[in-house]
């Protein structure tokens, strides 16, 4: 069964899905700190990743565990955002939700900390 909620096909499904992720990405710059954070903590370490003595692959680690913890982070408040629209009241099942969601963006931080610390320093 066809849903009446399809993207169109083709060049302008990629072109509806860009616009769908921008409108993502300006939702969580306007309404989570976090992601502000983990955004202004890239913007410094991105550039000092390229213009490291590390090798090619080395940087591309680097780079690429920076934009897992956004990656978490949008993840995380996607959950928290869904959780607290179905219902506001303290419900184990929802903290737990929100705590898992947390535990994934903490662990993308320390993974980023040992690959840099790794690459930069072994």
């Amino acid at each position: 069964m066809e849903t009446p909620h399809k993207h169109p096909r083709g060049i302008k499904h990629v072109w509806h899905a860009v616009l769908t992720a921008m409108v993502g990405l300006r939702a969580a710059w306007r309404h989570e700190d976090a992601f502000r954070q983990e955004v202004f903590v890239a913007v410094i370490a991105i550039p000092v990743a390229l213009f490291s003595p590390a090798p090619s692959v080395g940087k591309a680690l680097m780079i690429a565990c920076v934009l897992l913890v956004i990656i978490a982070e949008l993840f995380n408040s996607a959950i928290e955002a869904a959780v607290d629209h179905t219902s506001i009241e303290i419900h184990p099942l929802a903290r737990r939700a929100k705590d898992i969601a947390t535990a994934a963006v903490l662990l993308s931080i320390i993974n980023a900390a040992i690959v840099w610390g790794l690459v930069l320093f072994f």
